[in-house]
Protein backbone atom coordinates (compact mmCIF):
# COMPACT_ATOMS: atom_id res chain seq x y z
CA UNK A 1 0.00 0.00 0.00
CA UNK A 2 1.19 3.57 -0.57
CA UNK A 3 1.13 6.35 1.76
CA UNK A 4 -1.78 8.59 2.40
CA UNK A 5 -1.97 12.30 2.42
CA UNK A 6 -3.94 13.47 5.58
CA UNK A 7 -5.54 16.69 6.32
CA UNK A 8 -7.11 18.04 9.39
CA UNK A 9 -10.51 17.43 7.96
CA UNK A 10 -9.76 13.36 7.90
CA UNK A 11 -6.56 13.07 10.29
CA UNK A 12 -9.18 12.05 13.26
CA UNK A 13 -11.13 9.74 11.42
CA UNK A 14 -8.36 7.88 9.63
CA UNK A 15 -6.68 7.72 13.23
CA UNK A 16 -9.75 5.78 14.93
CA UNK A 17 -10.99 3.89 12.61
CA UNK A 18 -7.89 2.14 11.87
CA UNK A 19 -5.62 -0.98 13.66
CA UNK A 20 -2.59 0.52 13.13
CA UNK A 21 -2.01 3.96 11.61
CA UNK A 22 2.00 5.24 11.53
CA UNK A 23 1.80 9.38 10.43
CA UNK A 24 4.48 10.90 8.87
CA UNK A 25 4.86 14.66 9.70
CA UNK A 26 7.06 16.08 6.95
CA UNK A 27 8.17 19.36 4.72
CA UNK A 28 9.39 19.91 1.32
CA UNK A 29 12.63 21.74 2.43
CA UNK A 30 13.53 19.59 4.88
CA UNK A 31 16.59 17.03 3.53
CA UNK A 32 16.21 14.83 6.69
CA UNK A 33 12.76 14.10 5.50
CA UNK A 34 13.81 13.78 1.75
CA UNK A 35 15.82 11.44 3.07
CA UNK A 36 13.10 9.05 5.11
CA UNK A 37 10.57 9.56 2.57
CA UNK A 38 12.06 6.35 0.35
CA UNK A 39 12.20 4.14 3.57
CA UNK A 40 8.79 4.83 4.82
CA UNK A 41 7.47 4.39 1.44
CA UNK A 42 9.27 1.07 1.40
CA UNK A 43 7.59 -0.03 5.08
CA UNK A 44 4.85 1.07 3.61
CA UNK A 45 4.81 -1.40 0.81
CA UNK A 46 5.87 -4.32 3.05
CA UNK A 47 2.87 -4.09 5.75
CA UNK A 48 0.08 -3.47 3.44
CA UNK A 49 -2.37 -4.35 6.62
CA UNK A 50 -0.84 -1.03 8.05
CA UNK A 51 -2.13 2.87 6.88
CA UNK A 52 1.01 4.66 6.54
CA UNK A 53 0.24 8.70 6.20
CA UNK A 54 1.59 11.61 5.79
CA UNK A 55 0.80 15.11 6.74
CA UNK A 56 2.47 17.94 5.06
CA UNK A 57 3.31 20.40 8.09
CA UNK A 58 3.19 23.58 5.45
CA UNK A 59 -0.03 22.42 3.84
CA UNK A 60 -1.12 21.34 7.51
CA UNK A 61 -0.04 24.19 9.97
CA UNK A 62 -3.01 23.93 12.03
CA UNK A 63 -2.87 19.98 12.60
CA UNK A 64 0.87 20.16 12.85
CA UNK A 65 0.32 22.33 15.78
CA UNK A 66 -2.48 20.48 17.17
CA UNK A 67 -0.36 17.62 16.79
CA UNK A 68 2.56 19.33 18.81
CA UNK A 69 4.85 18.82 16.39
CA UNK A 70 7.89 20.90 16.89
CA UNK A 71 10.25 19.56 14.84
CA UNK A 72 10.32 17.08 11.16
CA UNK A 73 10.01 14.53 10.09
CA UNK A 74 8.33 13.19 13.16
CA UNK A 75 6.81 9.96 13.39
CA UNK A 76 3.74 9.35 14.97
CA UNK A 77 2.43 5.73 15.48
CA UNK A 78 -1.72 5.26 16.05
CA UNK A 79 -2.67 2.03 17.68
CA UNK A 80 -6.64 1.56 17.79
CA UNK A 81 -6.85 5.28 17.84
CA UNK A 82 -4.42 5.97 20.82
CA UNK A 83 -1.21 7.57 19.86
CA UNK A 84 1.30 4.87 21.25
CA UNK A 85 4.52 6.39 20.01
CA UNK A 86 5.87 9.98 18.29
CA UNK A 87 9.18 10.61 17.87
CA UNK A 88 10.64 13.07 15.58
CA UNK A 89 14.03 12.37 13.69
CA UNK A 90 14.36 10.16 10.20
CA UNK A 91 14.56 6.35 11.07
CA UNK A 92 17.17 3.53 9.46
CA UNK A 93 14.74 1.46 7.70
CA UNK A 94 16.01 -1.48 10.25
CA UNK A 95 14.75 0.43 13.11
CA UNK A 96 11.50 1.92 11.43
CA UNK A 97 10.86 -2.42 10.83
CA UNK A 98 11.76 -3.11 14.25
CA UNK A 99 9.12 -0.38 15.48
CA UNK A 100 6.39 -1.26 13.58
CA UNK A 101 7.12 -5.14 14.80
CA UNK A 102 6.84 -3.28 18.36
CA UNK A 103 3.50 -1.62 17.60
CA UNK A 104 2.00 -4.54 15.86
CA UNK A 105 2.43 -6.86 19.00
CA UNK A 106 1.71 -3.74 21.68
CA UNK A 107 -1.20 -5.20 23.57
CA UNK A 108 -3.08 -2.10 24.01
CA UNK A 109 -5.40 -3.66 26.81
CA UNK A 110 -2.78 -5.33 28.79
CA UNK A 111 -0.40 -2.02 29.05
CA UNK A 112 -3.50 -0.12 29.58
CA UNK A 113 -3.94 -2.37 32.75
CA UNK A 114 -0.33 -2.95 33.69
CA UNK A 115 -0.04 1.26 33.81
CA UNK A 116 -3.18 1.63 35.72
CA UNK A 117 -1.81 -0.64 38.51
CA UNK A 118 1.90 1.01 38.15
CA UNK A 119 -0.79 4.43 39.21
CA UNK A 120 -2.37 2.80 42.18
CA UNK A 121 1.13 1.39 43.58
Amino acid sequence: MATTALTAQDFEQTLTSNELVLVDFWATWCGPCKAFGPVYEKASEANPDIVFAKVDIDQNQELASAADIKAVPTLMIAKKGQIIFKQAGALRGSDLDDLIAQAKSLDLDAAKAQSEDAVKA
